[in-house]
């Protein structure tokens, strides 16, 4: 597999060698469904909680009698027929959200996201990236003779820090180290950047 490699100027330079395993693996959308919706339940924290009927503060007198009034029969204003009543079946904080993927799956489902990304050229390889002084202005600048419009997600081997501190007030780009890549980011951007060396690091990761 070969990855077009550009300098940091935007100029087209050569070609990097890729595994086909992890940038020519065939489309399996069942497969980054999966692993994108586990990511995102496994991230769930399950704080919320709603209240039963024997929970809510009413009371438990009968609101009118049996029959005579012509109004429909009711026992307790907890009724959860009834506007500020219980909910039947409750969520509760302790819930587990929590979905297994093994690591054969984990792999393999990135494997696909970064396949298609190539497919679809919104995958890009840089030689480096790098920056002389930590200024929002100058980074924006250097993204934009990149040619990658909208949202841009950077992932590099090793995060330096003039280029953490120029790129965080950027609300479009994302700055990554390759091991904190995950399926949801790749996904999200309308464009992923590597470097050089990030491509190795995924290649040791996910070979």
């Amino acid at each position: 597999m070969e990855l077009k490699l550009i300098h940091q100027d935007g100029q087209a330079a050569t070609t990097l060698a890729a595994s086909d395993e992890l940038f020519g693996r065939d489309y399996n959308e069942a497969l980054i469904h999966q692993v994108v919706t586990a990511y995102q339940a496994n991230g769930r924290q399950g704080t919320r909680a709603q209240k039963s009927r024997g929970e809510v503060n009413k009371s438990h007198k009968k609101p009118w009698r049996q029959k005579g009034t012509g109004r429909a029969r009711a026992g307790q204003a907890n009724s959860p027929l009834w506007r500020g009543g219980g909910r039947i079946f409750p969520n509760l904080p302790d819930e587990n959200f929590s979905q297994k993927v093994n690591r054969k799956m984990y792999r393999a489902g990135i494997a696909s996201i970064l396949s298609q990304l190539v497919r679809e050229e919104r995958l890009k390889v840089i030689d480096a990236i790098a920056a002389d002084t930590p200024k929002t202005r100058a980074f924006a600048q250097k993204m934009k003779g990149l040619g990658l419009e909208g949202t841009v997600l950077v992932v590099t081997d090793r995060l330096d820090e003039n280029v953490f501190l120029a790129s965080r007030n950027l609300p479009d780009v994302l700055v990554l180290e390759a091991r904190e890549v995950d399926p949801v980011s790749l996904v999200r951007f309308n464009h992923v950047l590597l470097t050089r060396a990030a491509v190795g690091q995924f290649e040791e990761m996910l070979g």
